[in-house]
């Protein structure tokens, strides 16, 4: 095929110049033709461990990525990379996403691996406040293919969680739920330390100083919002749901907040029974006083501000009113007034089911 082609182009040639100037035209065009096929088709190498990781970023310019690719040593020239982006017309088809390069590509391949080959693209993911993080786990494996296993032993991994600055044994508690952008196939390290960063981030420094001014440490704030998230999705509610076991805590009375009971369930979330609220552990806020351990979910911004800044109530009881969200109560016999107007409003759902 390619030997037809030269014999047309030369017979093209002959008909258009004698014979030396075709001599001339030929040798100008192979050295041309092998320059271009040296520059483009030469494989480069790096001195790094192969294969090497590299990001595109979203809306990132060419000339950005090609002074990276030289700077991290994977190109050893600018120029030819400018040169193989435009004869691939590749200069707006690079896209955005996590490549692994092998060592020896050429700028051509490169080039192909760019627009064609196979990347980690960025993916948004949407971790709602309240995930312990098992389920922040599962969410991240459907999402970005991550290793959950992984993700689950490294937050639990006193050694990792203390390297960050967190002096507990575990993160759940501490990381950040919220929208986030994250490579596919991301390592479980990494989506780690984002979502703790970004938990930093939001203590700013007034909200340590009003952690100081309740009275409580930092971890038992966390830990409390954690259970305000575990009892309602209703966000105007949770500085009044704050306010319950605030006012509960100051008396010496037992919170009995179910989401701490829901927390010990082995199979997940379920109607709890009488025997559950038997089951012996530091977290069963029904046979102990005070704040369980720790954390039982990520409870996000809302329930950690409702804790910081509570609604100053008398409240000591609250009861679901059948709508979302709860009925309060400052006394015991209030509340069983609101817990029959919520047995009745159960009554009449089934009633309507019928």
């Amino acid at each position: 095929m390619v030997s037809k082609i030269f014999n047309k182009y030369l017979e093209k040639l002959i008909t258009l110049f004698n014979k030396k100037e075709v001599v001339i035209v030929t040798s100008v065009f192979l050295i041309i033709w092998m320059t271009l096929y040296l520059i483009l088709f030469t494989p480069n190498y790096y001195s790094k461990n192969s294969p090497l990781t590299f990001e595109i970023k979203k809306g990132e310019p060419l000339s950005s990525i090609i002074d990276r690719l030289y700077d991290e040593g994977i190109i050893p020239s600018k120029r030819h990379m400018y040169l193989a982006s435009y004869i691939y017309i590749a200069q707006n088809n690079l896209r955005a996403a996590r490549f692994h390069i092998p060592n020896g590509l050429s700028y051509l391949d490169l080039v192909d691996l760019f627009t064609n080959g196979n990347a980690d693209f960025l993916r948004e993911v949407s971790l709602r406040d309240g995930l312990s993080i098992k389920w922040m786990a599962y969410v991240l494996k459907n999402k970005i293919f991550m290793d959950s296993t992984s993700f689950v032993n490294l937050s639990q991994d006193k050694q990792f969680v203390h390297s960050l600055g967190l002096k507990r044994n575990t993160f759940e508690g501490f990381l950040m739920p919220g929208k986030y952008e994250f490579y596919e196939r991301s390592s479980a390290k990494e989506i780690i330390k984002s979502l703790y960063n970004s938990f930093n981030k939001f203590m700013n420094d007034s909200l340590w100083e009003q952690t100081i001014k309740t009275g409580y440490s930092f971890e038992e704030i966390v830990t409390l919002a954690s259970i305000v998230k575990g009892e309602t999705n209703y966000k105007e509610e949770m500085p009044s749901i704050a306010s319950v076991y605030f006012n509960r805590l100051r008396i010496g009375m037992k919170l009995q907040a179910d989401p701490t009971i829901q927390y010990l369930q082995t199979n997940g979330w379920k109607r709890l029974l009488f025997d559950d609220l038997k089951i012996k552990s530091p977290y069963n806020t029904y046979l102990y006083a005070g704040l369980p351990p720790g954390p039982i979910n990520n409870p996000g911004k809302t329930a950690i501000l409702s804790v910081l800044y509570p609604e100053k109530t008398k409240y000591l009881y609250f009861v679901a009113n059948g709508e979302g969200q709860h009925n309060f109560a400052t006394n015991y016999n209030q509340h069983l007034n609101n817990v029959n107007k919520f047995r009745r409003w159960l009554k009449e759902q089934k009633r309507k089911q019928k």
